[in-house]
């Protein structure tokens, strides 16, 4: 059995390729049929490696898919705040999602319980970073509410619903309620996105055991690379683990000492770090120890939300990789622009001028955060339009196939060379229904024909 794909785009040329087994074996003009093979008729559509999310959240994607969006563009007041907290009913938990501010202010138990005082409601910051809590689902998961700062308190020193990087040990108080990675990987699919590297910090056994399950049993086909996976931990073929997440905290900041002790230790382990630095005060302290500690090949920065002017070159010469999200510049370019101080506007989210001095990029989503559809992204590269239709960084924009490549690196290569489709290769394929210019033209998901992973046609619902 194999594949045999008939006039397809490859590298600007009309060829047929073949796949045997789990590879590319054989790129050439009129190539012999081989009557076991399922033969696919390109009509001239361009195939692509399939693309890589270098930096996504699995687990809180899947869990967003049934979550009520509490943020803008679907809720933009405290009026249609409420309207989501009560129209869908019921008793059980209420989880939302994508909450800013710019809706109805900070939100805390005494906010929500006017709203909702009988039913349980947790509702996640758009940044991931916040959970925010009414008094009935306080009580549900008390016993995993700690001492740390992590839990804001009242003035008498009660719990007032706002909890800071809680995700694992809310998820202790909570009853067992698996995401759905098989629907996600229907939809990663249909995007002709063949691999993904989840960044969730500190992954805790139950979450990889989700994960792997749903990649053995072929649910979520996709080549995964997590970030978080403790270095002792075992993992199956097709699951590897990547450079060791490191969140920065920005309100909470390491020192210099702290955080060289962190990456120090990451490096004996051999393996590289993938700092999270959204700010310009993280980013620069990263480097700095980066600088003094020595980087590993590997070592990337996690979205580079600001680099001043002046820092793209120190961090080529750190030889330092980026994955950044253009899609946040659509989703929240607006309220970036109203919220962010305007010594950082100039420098937000860069990329053209990130590859000028040298420093390699890759693509990604970070969703639940941001939008999963890559197709989204790159154009959001392109325009790097806000939702009412603002430029954030005109010189930053790249052009299309600069943005599909960001996408093409190798899982362990994010911002390398693309990847290829020549003789040898893996068979992880997608074929668009038009030629690659057209498709730079117009990019949008609609052009994904048909997607292999490991050899095997994926089905999707288009």
């Amino acid at each position: 059995m194999g594949l045999l794909f008939r006039n397809v785009e490859v590298n600007g040329a009309r060829v047929d390729v073949r796949v045997a087994g789990t590879r590319v074996a054989e790129v050439g003009t009129e190539l012999a049929t081989d009557d076991e093979a399922t033969v696919l008729d390109g009509r001239g559509g361009v195939l692509l490696p399939g693309l890589h999310d270098h930096h996504l959240h699995l687990l809180a994607t899947a869990a967003a898919r049934r979550s009520i969006d509490c943020g803008p563009p679907a809720v933009r007041d405290a009026t249609g705040l409420q309207h989501a907290l009560t129209v869908e009913g019921g008793s059980g938990w209420f989880r939302g999602t994508n909450y800013h501010e710019s809706v109805a202010g900070e939100l805390d138990r005494t906010v929500l319980d006017r709203w909702v005082p009988d039913r349980p409601v947790r509702i996640q910051h758009r940044s991931g970073a916040l959970w925010m809590l009414n008094s009935a689902a306080l009580s549900v998961v008390s016993d995993v509410l700690d001492d740390s700062l992590d839990v804001e308190r009242d003035d008498l020193g009660q719990p007032n619903g706002r909890l800071w990087r809680y995700d694992a040990r809310l998820r202790a108080g909570l009853a067992a309620d698996p995401p759905d990675l098989d629907a996600l990987g229907a939809e990663l699919d249909s995007y002709g996105i063949t691999g993904v590297t989840d960044a969730t910090p500190d992954l805790d056994a139950a979450a990889i055991d989700l994960i792997t399950a749903a990649h053995r049993s072929g649910a979520l086909a996709q080549r995964v690379v997590l970030l978080g996976a403790a270095p002792d931990t075992e993992l199956p073929d097709g699951v590897v683990a990547g450079p060791y997440k490191l969140l920065l905290r920005d309100h909470d900041l390491p020192t210099f000492d702290e955080l060289h002790v962190q990456i120090e230790a990451v490096h004996r382990s051999r393996r590289a770090v993938a700092v999270h630095c959204v700010s310009r005060e993280s980013l620069l302290l990263t480097l700095a120890v980066l600088d003094d500690v020595g980087t590993r090949d590997g070592d990337r920065i996690e979205h580079a939300g600001v680099v001043p002017t002046g820092v793209a070159e120190w961090m080529a010469a750190l030889r330092v990789r980026v994955v950044t999200q253009p899609g946040f510049l659509h989703a929240r370019g607006d309220a970036y622009l109203r919220d962010v101080d305007p010594d950082d506007r100039p420098h937000l989210y860069p990329h053209a001028g990130l590859l000028a001095s040298g420093v390699p990029v890759a693509l990604s989503s970070d969703a639940p955060y941001g939008p999963l559809d890559p197709w989204q992204v790159i154009d959001a590269a392109m325009q790097r339009r806000s939702e009412s239709g603002a430029i954030l960084g005109e010189a930053e924009r790249v052009s299309a196939a600069t943005a599909l490549a960001g996408y093409l690196g190798a899982p362990d290569d994010p911002g390398g060379a693309p990847r290829r489709v020549v003789a040898g290769a893996v068979a992880d394929l997608c074929l668009l229904h038009v030629p690659l210019r057209e498709a730079l033209t117009t990019p949008h998901r609609s052009l994904v024909r048909d997607v292999v992973i490991d050899g095997r046609v994926r089905e999707f619902d288009p």
